[in-house]
């Protein structure tokens, strides 16, 4: 059974730095890795390591400038960022409290404030974090050092972490060898993201259904229910991706062995024919998904357990226990156990695994199955899996864990997935809604719903029990259509969400940005941390508090950055550098698209399948030209590396009564999309054009257009995807000044209450008149002579205090 496959082995061209860049000495090695990367290893016995390790796949990236002075005694070496001095051969020590500082990196930086000194053992208190493993893993920190820090320098100790060898195999890490990367970036992050993807590898390109929704429940799913499910969801109209199969799948009570976690044959009293059960989803266009276990062992009762005890000369039908580590043994967890079930049609598996609280040992088994996957270009590899730490962006999908169903772990997920970016993370999956205990709740359950529609990846997953309520249709009916709606515009988002996915394996700019690399005062501002870009074209104002029960709706403040924004939905705009109080009922997100942005979305009938779509609409927000970037390909197989793909170039090019906008197709081949499309472009806040002229290629073409509320449409039928579609709007005033006006919000949440008409209209005088505002408290206070409750009053002089903050 050996090899173990060419996907394992390791290119080792460029894991040694260009000889240009190494200064070596006794004890000591130092490596120029970019202008803003430097590597530090020292060793009494003089080894040092230049194989690929957990953590570093490249160290020669090309060869940086920068000015190297030295002597017999003293090393130093200066980019534009650094300038590091060394005292050769002398141990890494120093530091406020070593007046002989033998090693210390100066940060350089216009701003003189911040050129501070790096030095080994440096506490980093500044650094933002970036690495968990997952909310139920038992370790004493869970937030690891990320990459992101306000002193603009982070460093990453890969001392510890084990050695790859050509073959693919882990090798002990050599004692005593200190192996140090510091990244000095000041206020260029990005570059310096860019750099650490280049040495620990790029983000990997995941699936395109693994962006539609996920359903799991810890349940005892057969043949019959899963059926009734998939049915259930159809008559709902609600999209599936991807289905995932929790523990109950395989056997878990055989003979002395009772409630087995581990297993890798499908129960039959379940699953009957289990080939014809996954070839009926994928049918539906659903995905499937397997939770699997390796550290548990291979039982006796398994399909393929003779073949693998034989192998492993293994006596007397006992459990073989798993080792990540051991070659012989993986080769039995992928060729006996794992590719049989992939020949039944199961697409990924989830490594429900804590490797014994060894996070080494979690990564190996996460490397080696993500690796696995990558025998063939027939299917781009995924798994699912709690963070190994080391580089984590190679091997996504990240498992968040299982969490308690409640407000406060809701409140904590926006940092969490922040917190990911910083370690240049994106592909985070956290339970929806939570996953065990606490109390079901409407309002929480749709927060969580859609905060995970803007987020990575959608994933529902519950605990076992009857009470749980993570199918929509289990909640009242208001809240279903709410969750129906969330779900149905997450798949809608998948052209979109799909080519930031490329963007960020193309150029490592993370899906997901924290608000706070931009305007770093909001890390401490509890009102404004959680904000962020998702990606290039919105902004996303997470709701993490319960609404106030007397007006039904959240008070939430939130921070507009600079240009101009509008809600993504109503199409408000908001005037940016500025702080706003908004009020948000239950169907309400916070969710805001920059001027001049570019939304493809789908309009596919067939709600499951997330390919790609016969019907594009692209949304246009107006006031500035944009340029946005579609990417497709088949969303399945690796096949885009041999340049198997299409981009297509969305020119919009706005003045105030005359735009235009262009599709065309700018590299890849043709034959990947669809040969004919039709388009539906949405110009949000856009008044009726006076002249639409529509052109493909060369040859005018006759199109629909129509106003559908504060939007002007156009619609083109059966168009060619190869070529240029040019349409030109021309009229007067076009764009709709529609601002944003608390006042609005007052008057929509006094619509609401269960007030006296009469007494509504004598409040709408006092709120939206021309006294000050301090008359207007006075006015409101009378009211209660009137009838008006304590409650009420209470409510209306809190709202004042918002209209005086405007």
């Amino acid at each position: 059974m050996y090899p173990l496959g060419k996907q394992f082995e390791v290119n080792s061209d460029k894991t040694r730095c260009d000889s240009h860049c190494v200064f070596e000495g006794n004890n000591y090695r130092i490596s120029i890795i970019s202008d803003r990367c430097v590597r530090l290893e020292y060793s009494e016995n003089n080894q040092f390591i230049d194989n690929a390790t957990q953590f570093v796949r490249r160290r020669n990236i090309g060869i940086p400038d920068f000015n190297v002075q030295q002597d017999n005694s003293l090393l130093k070496i200066s980019t534009k960022y650094f300038a590091l001095t060394y005292v050769k051969g002398a141990p890494f020590v120093g530091g406020h409290l070593d007046p002989a500082k033998n090693l210390k990196i100066t940060l350089l930086s216009h701003d003189k404030d911040r050129q501070k000194d790096w030095y080994y053992g440096h506490p980093e208190v500044r650094n933002m974090g970036g690495n968990m493993v997952s909310v139920d893993f038992p370790v004493d920190k869970s937030l690891q050092r990320g990459l992101f820090s306000l002193d603009g320098f982070a460093s990453f100790d890969d001392s510890n972490s084990r050695i790859i060898a050509q073959d693919g195999t882990l090798l002990e890490p050599i004692v005593g060898h200190i192996d140090i990367y510091v990244f000095m970036y000041d206020r260029d992050f990005k570059q310096a993201l860019f750099d650490y993807f280049k040495i620990t590898g790029s983000p990997a390109m995941i699936p395109r259904y693994a962006l539609g929704n996920w359903w799991s429940r810890n349940v005892t799913y057969d043949d019959k229910s899963l059926n009734e499910l998939t049915k259930k969801f159809e008559k709902k109209k609600i999209p599936l991706s991807v289905i995932l199969l929790d523990h109950d799948w395989h056997y878990r009570n055989v003979g002395e062995f009772k409630n087995l976690k581990a297993g890798y044959t499908f129960n039959s009293a379940l699953f009957n024919q289990p080939q014809k059960t996954i070839e009926s989803l994928h049918s539906k266009g659903i995905k499937v998904g397997l939770v699997v276990d390796p550290m548990q062992g291979f039982y006796p009762h398994e399909a393929y357990y003779k073949p693998a005890s034989e192998y492993l000369e293994v006596l007397d039908s006992k459990v073989i226990l798993f080792d990540p580590l051991n070659p012989k043994l993986l080769d039995v967890l992928f060729k006996v156990f794992l590719h049989p079930l992939e020949s039944l049609g199961v697409d990924f598996f989830w490594n429900d695994s804590k490797a014994n609280n060894d996070v080494s040992k979690l990564w190996a088994i996460n490397h080696y199955m993500f690796l696995d996957k990558m025998r063939s270009n027939n299917q781009r590899p995924m798994i699912l899996a709690r963070n190994g730490i080391y580089a984590p962006h190679r091997y996504p999908i990240l498992y968040g864990g299982s969490s308690e169903i409640s407000w406060d772990n809701l409140k904590k997920l926006p940092f969490q997935y922040l917190n990911a970016a910083n370690i240049g993370v994106s592909w985070w999956s956290h339970d929806v809604a939570g996953n065990h205990g606490g109390i079901e709740d409407s309002e929480l359950y749709l927060r969580y719903l859609q905060l995970s529609v803007f987020s990575p990846i959608l994933r529902f997953h519950g605990a076992r029990g009857q009470y749980y309520k993570k199918e929509p249709w289990l909640w009242d009916i208001q809240t279903e259509n709410i969750a129906a709606d969330y779900l149905r515009l997450r798949h809608r988002l998948i052209p979109y969400l799909y080519t930031e996915a490329y963007n960020y394996t193309k150029t490592g700019t993370p899906l997901i940005q924290p608000f706070y690399y931009n305007y770093m005062w909001t890390y401490d501002d509890d009102l404004y941390r959680n904000q962020y870009y998702f990606g290039s074209q919105l902004l996303v104002c997470p709701i993490v508090e319960p609404l106030d029960t007397t007006m039904n709706r959240t008070v939430h403040k939130f921070f507009i950055p600079e240009g101009t924004w509008y809600d993504f939905v109503t199409g408000k705009k908001f005037p940016g550098n500025k702080k706003y109080t908004s009020f948000f009922k239950e169907s309400d997100y916070p969710v805001f698209a920059h001027a001049g942005s570019i939304i493809p979305l789908s309009n596919r009938s067939d709600y499951n399948n997330t390919g790609l779509p016969t019907d594009l609409e692209v949304q246009i927000f107006p006031g500035v030209s944009n340029t946005y970037t579609l990417y497709e390909d088949d969303g399945i197989t690796s096949l885009y590396k041999e340049g198997y793909y299409l981009k297509t170039s969305i020119d919009y090019n706005y003045l105030k009564n005359n735009y235009t906008v262009i599709f065309r197709s700018v590299d890849g081949k043709s034959g990947i999309v669809p040969d004919y499309r039709n388009y539906k472009v949405v110009f949000r806040n856009t008044k009726q054009a006076n002249d639409v002229v529509v052109y493909f290629n060369s040859t005018q073409i006759n199109v629909e257009s129509y106003i559908d509320g504060n939007d002007f449409i156009v619609e083109v039928k059966n168009c060619p995807t190869i070529g240029q579609l040019s349409i030109n709007c021309k009229g007067k005033d076009i764009e709709i000044d529609a601002l944003r006006l608390i006042n609005d919000d007052i008057n929509s949440i006094l619509m609401d209450l269960k007030i006296d008409t009469y007494m509504k209209e004598k409040i709408s005088l006092i709120m939206f008149g021309n006294d000050t505002i301090t008359k207007k408290r006075i006015a409101i206070r009378k009211l209660k002579k009137g009838g008006l409750s304590k409650t009420y009053v209470a409510l209306f002089l809190k709202l004042l205090e918002y209209i005086s903050e405007v």
